[in-house]
């Protein structure tokens, strides 16, 4: 390899030095690169360098897996597959700033308002993926299923600890916070989630109510006041008002198949 000889030949111990130093890939692939850079005559440092690549590159796609994993998004979305053209005054650059993540090393919110069938939900899952892609720390739950995991904790004197778990979650992404209302021993814990993460942890809120119907969420009229303070004290707020995604496609595909007839 660029004048010097490298043995080929299978070294037990080496390998087993290189699982003990945690360098997986390294172990699996030095002989076929090795092969392959002492073909093409690469010198040494050629061929540290693609070796290392190479386990930095399998390491980071093994910690994006595990991300994910841990995120636990509802299902499959893709920020690419957003219609951002559709909503007035949101621009294609306004979600790719978004998705860089920057707000959330400013502890800053993000909240998404919108009718049901705007996107919400996609947008949200596609920027938590996203974020997920450049190793940050996510944790995605509807508003329902936090709540309860929230009072299970609280039954179980271990709230303290849950909200200790979820501040090691750069970003939380609450889904659909409108979508049912909630009693005030809900409401409560789920304030205290909120007054935890405030200035210290991004939080993401989608809502189909605007903050002026608030008080139907937290029945209380002072942690409602609340509430709001601390989400909108640092953040960023989408508004996606616009016709629902499925109604729109539902018509399109009505006047595609009345074409169709009169033809």
């Amino acid at each position: 390899m660029g004048g010097n000889n490298m043995s080929l030949n299978i070294d037990i111990s080496l390998e087993k030095q290189l699982e003990t130093l945690g360098l997986l890939t390294f172990a699996k692939t030095y002989q076929a690169l090795a092969q392959t850079m002492e073909k093409e005559k690469k010198s040494m440092v050629d061929f540290l360098k693609e070796l290392t690549q190479t386990e930095v590159n399998q390491r980071h796609q093994k910690r994006v897996e595990k991300l994910l994993k841990a995120c636990k998004l509802p299902r499959s979305k893709h920020l690419q597959d957003f219609e951002s053209n559709r909503i007035p005054g949101l621009s294609l650059s306004k979600i790719q700033e978004l998705s860089f993540g920057e707000f959330i090393d400013r502890y800053e919110n993000l909240l998404i308002f919108g009718s049901p069938g705007t996107g919400k939900t996609h947008l949200s899952i596609g920027l938590a993926r996203e974020w997920c892609l450049q190793n940050r720390k996510v944790y995605y739950s509807s508003a329902a299923s936090l709540v309860q995991q929230l009072l299970k904790a609280k039954s179980e004197l271990k709230l303290d600890q849950f909200i200790k778990k979820l501040d090691g979650f750069e970003i939380l992404v609450v889904d659909d916070i409108s979508y049912i209302p909630f009693e005030t021993r809900e409401t409560d814990v789920l304030f205290t989630l909120l007054s935890a993460r405030y200035e210290t942890r991004s939080v993401v809120i989608t809502s189909n109510l605007p903050f002026a119907k608030w008080n139907q969420i937290f029945k209380d009229e002072m942690t409602t006041a609340a509430a709001i303070d601390r989400l909108v004290h640092h953040a960023i707020v989408l508004e996606l008002n616009v016709e629902s995604y499925r109604i729109a496609t539902a018509k399109l595909r009505k006047q595609k198949t009345a074409k169709q007839i009169e033809i």
